[in-house]
């Protein structure tokens, strides 16, 4: 006996038909038992079938699905749907299938979309690094261009999403500018090689020469000729780093040899200059202390003092001028004072002198005379007599000093 349902039928031999909007078309055969039970399997069947479909929609509206799969599974159900042995809306399914499939195009298009902003920022990333290499290749920064050569391939790797030409493209551009850098600095290395072995040969014949002046006893020049050893070495460059440490010991040592004979022997003169400053200061002490009132004994007494303070040897250079002032100073005083007593006493022994000191005298007084007269022409003639004799006498003094 035929029964339907809404979406097909079964009929009296078993045949079970679907309806579509193309019609009915038969699904297949149910001999097994009730026509209900054969309508119910081929509906449970679409059932599966929907469900199929439901999980598709979730996945692809959840992102968990890959795009294609989920597009080419949808084709797949959406090309076998109309040989489905299904009963149910076969039409409603078709349509959600076609929905997939184009929401499936609609994620493929963002996904390439995005690969192709993604590689296009990959391209854009290598060609940055590329333009950075090709700068560094001209720069004389050895070590932190070496450095950051090496930590752009670090970070070359790490770029991906490039077509494998295109990659090449750009990976020849920057091994092109590595190589130049790398020619570039070996080419400097060695040529500072070069000039660090000349440097050694220069070093070696500095160091030759202070290791012969280091037992010189010729303190002054030898010390000149030190310094401007130093300062040769300085202004030669450097040598290999093990050469130039063991020669610069060498120098060194050769260097401080020579400074500590030499500062032994100054201090030992030092020590002496020293103490001949204070056997001078005693000296001038003595000096400074005599008494200008006996002259004959302070004169004697000076002469010895003179004898001795000019047999004691060096004293310190700073010291010189300082003893000399106060030994002059004391000389002098005693000098001057017997330069007084013989003024006097050839002022007194001179005829002359004698003779002039008594016209001073006689002008002097005829002055008061005329002046207690109140007589004011013999006042002026008395005055300029007065002045006349007085002038006399001053020059008559002056010529008889020594």
């Amino acid at each position: 006996m035929e029964q339907s349902t809404e979406w097909g039928r079964i009929d009296d031999e078993g045949t079970v038909f679907v309806r579509t909007s193309a019609g009915e078309r038969a699904i297949g055969s149910w001999q097994a038992g009730e026509p209900a039970a054969g309508l119910a399997h081929f509906a449970r069947r679409y059932d599966d079938l929907a469900t199929e479909v439901q999980l598709l929609e979730k996945r692809l509206a959840s992102g968990a699905a890959d795009p294609g799969s989920t597009r080419t599974t949808a084709v797949t159900l959406q090309e076998g749907l109309p040989t489905a042995a299904v009963l149910g809306d076969v039409d409603g399914l078709s349509a959600r299938l076609v929905a997939v499939i184009a929401a499936a195009d609609g994620k493929l298009a963002e996904v390439k979309e995005q690969r192709a902003q993604a590689k296009a920022a990959s391209v854009a990333a290598k060609e940055t690094l590329v333009a950075e290499a090709e700068q560094i290749a001209d720069s004389s920064q050895w070590k932190a261009s070496g450095d950051r050569l090496r930590a752009i391939v670090d970070e070359w790797r790490l770029i991906k999403g490039i077509d494998r030409r295109t990659d090449e493209q750009l990976w020849k551009r920057f091994s092109a500018a590595r190589d130049a850098f790398t020619k570039r600095r070996g080419a400097h290395f060695a040529e500072r090689d070069q000039q660090a072995d000349s440097v050694k040969l220069v070093k070696e014949r500095i160091v030759a020469e202070a290791e012969e002046l280091a037992t010189s006893k010729d303190w002054g020049p030898t010390a000149a000729r030190m310094r401007q050893l130093l300062t040769d070495w300085k202004a030669s460059g450097r040598a290999r780093r093990e050469a130039e440490d063991a020669l610069w010991s060498r120098f060194r040592s050769a260097q401080d040899a020579f400074f500590a004979a030499r500062s032994a022997v100054f201090s030992e003169r030092d020590a002496e200059q020293a103490a001949n400053q204070k056997r001078k200061e005693a000296l001038i002490a003595e000096a400074e202390a005599l008494d200008p009132a006996d002259l004959d004994k302070a004169n004697s007494a000076l002469r010895d003092l003179q004898e001795r303070y000019d047999a004691v040897g060096h004293v310190p250079r700073d010291a010189v001028r300082g003893l000399d002032t106060r030994m002059q100073d004391a000389e002098r005083r005693i000098r001057e004072a017997v330069e007084d007593e013989w003024d006097r006493s050839a002022a007194v022994e001179n005829p002359v002198l004698v003779q002039l000191r008594a016209a001073a005298a006689k002008a002097e007084t005829q002055l008061a005379k005329a002046r207690a007269a109140g007589d004011a022409t013999r006042v002026a003639d008395a005055e300029a007599a007065l002045a006349a004799r007085r002038q006399w006498l001053a020059e008559a003094e002056k010529s008889a000093r020594p």
